[in-house]
């Protein structure tokens, strides 16, 4: 009988093109040999073309899935992406709190690939103060910096900056993904209160990139329910992003994924 792999829940919305969200996540946990377990908070409509329109769950049905898996099958470490609202937002940090979920990923996911916002108006302040706080690690990208702290990071130096100012608003650590800096490589920068670490990683020349924030944040994550430290997994989250974005492909008339399978990749 095979022994029982490490698991990990995302809590995410449903992208119905399976680039990113809640689809991303779980091809992520399965490419990094985890168990994935979903707890669906929006139902959006997309495609490679953009997000048309999206539909939100109750609160309550999100936070009912999170306690029915954690309760049951335990959760090894856990992640976010699309909240959505501040109501859901809430119920979120009220039940990964009462759990005692942890590692807790948060990925502030504001907009989508195309620009196209996945967030609520009403959200960004209970997701800074509800959310960030009970993070094990953040992972904001510019974007999302710029809304949570209200710094526009222009440079490398800036990005120093918005970690710091990250930081100060309660995550145990916190990564800023600069990979819409220009520049030759793709730089991020994790912090966890006294150390500036840069990452760096190669650059491709590809438009498809749809679900890299996700991927990045879901194969930190599956690194953590395997037992990994914080700065172990998130090199290796980086390192399958990287290699993820090597093998994107185009998909549609739009932007295509990630290449979430690049480990079993052979065409027939």
């Amino acid at each position: 009988m095979t022994s029982q792999p490490p698991t990990a829940l995302t809590i995410a919305g449903s992208d119905s093109g399976g680039g990113a969200g809640a689809q991303a996540d779980l091809k992520t946990f399965l490419a990094c040999c985890v168990h994935g377990m979903s707890a669906i908070t929006a139902v959006t409509v997309q495609n490679s073309l953009g997000v048309t329109g999206f539909y939100e769950l109750p609160p309550h049905a999100v936070a009912e899935q999170i306690e029915s898996v954690v309760t049951d099958i335990g959760v090894g470490a856990a992640k976010t992406g699309m909240l959505a609202s501040a109501a859901i937002i809430e119920a979120v940090a009220a039940t990964v709190q009462r759990l005692g979920v942890t590692p807790f990923v948060v990925d502030p996911v504001a907009a989508s690939q195309h620009g196209d916002p996945l967030l609520r108006p009403d959200a960004i302040e209970a997701l800074r103060d509800l959310i960030l706080p009970l993070a094990s690690l953040a992972t904001p990208n510019l974007g999302e910096v710029r809304l949570l702290t209200g710094i526009e990071v222009r440079s490398r130096a800036d990005m120093d900056d918005a970690a710091r100012a990250l930081h100060a608003l309660g995550p145990s650590w916190v990564l800023v993904k600069g990979g819409h800096l220009p520049g030759g490589d793709a730089v991020d920068v994790l912090y966890d209160g006294t150390d500036l670490i840069e990452l760096a990683s190669p650059r491709f020349e590809t438009a498809h990139t749809h679900g890299s924030g996700d991927t990045l944040a879901a194969a930190i994550t599956a690194a953590l329910a395997r037992g990994l430290g914080m700065a172990d997994a998130v090199q290796e989250g980086k390192r399958f992003i990287t290699a993820a974005v090597e093998g994107s492909f185009a998909l549609g008339a739009g932007l295509g994924p990630v290449g979430h399978f690049w480990r079993i990749r052979d065409w027939p």
